[in-house]
């Protein structure tokens, strides 16, 4: 198993764990890998001391968040340039977190301000920023990730990944409050290119999911399902526990468990792995 999508500390939020304690266990449980994400720091030299102790694929990246600037080309370049593997369009400081009033640092330490990011075509004044960072991911190979963007802000993303010849786009949790979209909508964005994710998070957290919800939004997917944990609360199980809760639940759905499987296994590793 390769688990994309996992937080640990330290981090401005609880976590179950630090990286020693997540590597543990992820090797204790057999897995080949996983992805160090944080929303406002970058995980880069985090992952790579990871990997080097536990002899796994550990990959990290930046999230475009308030304390970075948000969209900011130099930040990209340089977590690109130390061996980054994952850009994360703005995740805790999109515009849509601040809509749904889901958790942000500001709410937390008030005197930074209240900072939201957006990309075309929400925001057309973050063009030229935003495809300068599409240019330096298609020069390093990396992974573009939608973060908690709009499906209009996506479905952008998507278009102009292919001008640049982006080959490695992922669909953060588009079923989840944010973005929050239907089957159809994320069938429509992987037949254009790029994979849909799923995560543990949502089913032990989303407000109103489902597993009949995400049993849906996974038959959209198709074989461009990406199935992670999104673990590392004090809420949640050990991130290898919550992504086979994850597998388990889908299995129990009627659906195929060698490709949901596969989803959690050799598609994101392939999908993160360079060349």
């Amino acid at each position: 198993m390769f688990d994309s999508h996992v937080h640990a500390g330290p981090d401005v939020l609880d976590r179950i764990g630090d990286d020693h304690d997540i590597s543990n266990m992820y090797s204790a449980a057999d897995f080949s890998g996983f992805v160090l994400k944080a929303h406002y720091e970058s995980t880069v030299g985090r992952a790579h001391a990871a990997a080097r102790a536990t002899g796994k694929a550990v990959y990290g990246g930046l999230a475009l968040n308030q304390h970075c600037e948000g969209v900011n080309p130099s930040a990209v370049a340089a977590a690109l340039g130390a061996g980054g593997r994952v850009i994360w369009m703005p995740t805790a400081d999109a515009h849509t977190q601040h809509t749904a009033d889901l958790p942000r640092l500001c709410q937390h330490e008030p005197r930074i301000g209240n900072r939201t990011y957006a990309i075309p075509p929400v925001n057309t004044k973050a063009t030229e920023a935003t495809e300068t960072v599409l240019a330096l991911i298609a020069d390093h190979d990396a992974v573009l990730a939608t973060g908690h963007l709009s499906g209009d802000e996506c479905r952008w993303l998507s278009e102009r990944a292919r001008h640049y010849g982006i080959n490695r786009l992922m669909f953060t949790h588009p079923s989840y409050t944010v973005p929050g979209l239907q089957p159809d909508a994320i069938r429509t964005l992987v037949a254009s290119g790029g994979y849909a994710e799923i995560t543990t998070y949502q089913l032990l957290h989303q407000p109103g999911c489902t597993p009949a919800m995400l049993a849906r939004a996974a038959e959209a997917a198709g074989d461009r399902l990406i199935l992670s944990s999104d673990a590392g609360q004090p809420t949640s199980p050990p991130p290898p526990e919550a992504l086979m809760l994850l597998i388990d639940t889908l299995s129990a759905e009627g659906l195929d468990r060698r490709w949901l499987e596969a989803a959690a296994s050799t598609t994101p590793e392939s999908l993160f792995a360079p060349n």
